[in-house]
């Protein structure tokens, strides 16, 4: 069977079908005298009888049973696979790369990203240790350093800032422990600054990024969260102004090979244009709104 391609087996998966040389002619655009002969090829091939021969067409001898259950099994599954490249290539992939926070932002704004009738998918993805865009880990990177080497296209954004924050319940405790990520999750300088300046007095920490500010709600202490989520989330307050050497600039990254696909384009102009809308939030300019996350979600 080794020497048999897939071309001959799906010849004889026609003749079997229409029972004779004829009808898979018709099928194929074939003459029968050559599918008559690939056919006589094919049972020299497997070493079988595959049909009965007769002025009435050809009829499937018990080999050629068999191997048409087999035939139409493969047929079965190459259907499969031609659906599935079919779907990957129906509507192209934008996957947008982010540490945990910046995921979180994403996440709520995808309707500021991708239109009801925009034909592309969308990839979020959180990376929270960075990107390393030789890989491509991601077409689009948010990141708070300016790559200096690579094929990449960069776009300068926005401020993001800082700051202490606790319960509010416990505005007026001066006295508070820490809560921190642990140092296994803490990649960013702002990961590891209460390590860094509070290691003796921290009573409570996490390697997740997405329970640090539900730790300090709890009110295990106060922390260090970027503005944009810490004034947002219902129950924290800040304590004291913002860390002025923790507030970076937000980069836009892509390939710059494929900055010109048109949806990729689209998606850095919509991301450009929605954290240009959000600047003051990121700066830590904007109100503490107090919006309940856990009631967004």
């Amino acid at each position: 069977m080794t020497d048999a391609g897939w071309d001959d087996l799906k010849l004889f998966l026609h003749v079997a079908t229409e029972g004779g040389l004829s009808g898979a002619a018709g099928r194929t655009g074939l003459s029968p005298p050559t599918i008559g002969r690939r056919m006589r090829l094919l049972e020299r091939m497997t070493g079988r009888t595959l049909f009965v021969r007769s002025q009435q067409g050809y009829r499937l001898a018990p080999d050629g049973e068999t191997l048409l259950e087999h035939v139409r099994a493969m047929q079965k599954t190459a259907d499969s696979i031609a659906d599935w490249k079919g779907q990957a290539f129906a509507m192209p992939i934008v996957s947008i790369g982010a540490d945990a926070w910046l995921s979180q932002f994403i996440a709520d704004h995808t309707a500021d990203i991708r239109g009801e009738h925009d034909r592309f998918r969308l990839c979020c993805k959180s990376l929270h240790k960075g990107m390393d865009f030789t890989y491509r880990e991601a077409d689009v990177g948010l990141v708070a350093r300016r790559p200096e080497s690579g094929n990449v296209a960069i776009r300068r954004s926005v401020a993001v800032a800082y700051a202490v924050y606790k319960a509010k319940e416990l505005a007026g405790n001066e006295a508070l422990p820490w809560v921190s990520l642990g140092t296994d999750s803490s990649h960013a300088p702002a990961d590891k600054w209460v390590f860094q300046h509070h290691e003796a007095d921290i009573c409570t920490w996490t390697s997740s990024p997405d329970l640090l500010p539900r730790l300090i709600a709890g009110g295990n202490g106060r922390g260090v969260l970027p503005c944009f989520i810490g004034d947002r989330f219902s129950g924290l307050v800040r304590e004291g102004e913002i860390i002025a050497e923790l507030t970076y600039t937000l980069w836009i990254v892509a390939n710059d090979d494929d900055r010109h696909r048109p949806e990729l384009r689209q998606v850095i102009e919509r991301l450009d244009a929605l954290f240009k809308r959000e600047g003051k939030r990121f700066a830590g300019a904007g109100p503490q709104t107090s919006v309940s996350i856990l009631a967004r979600r």
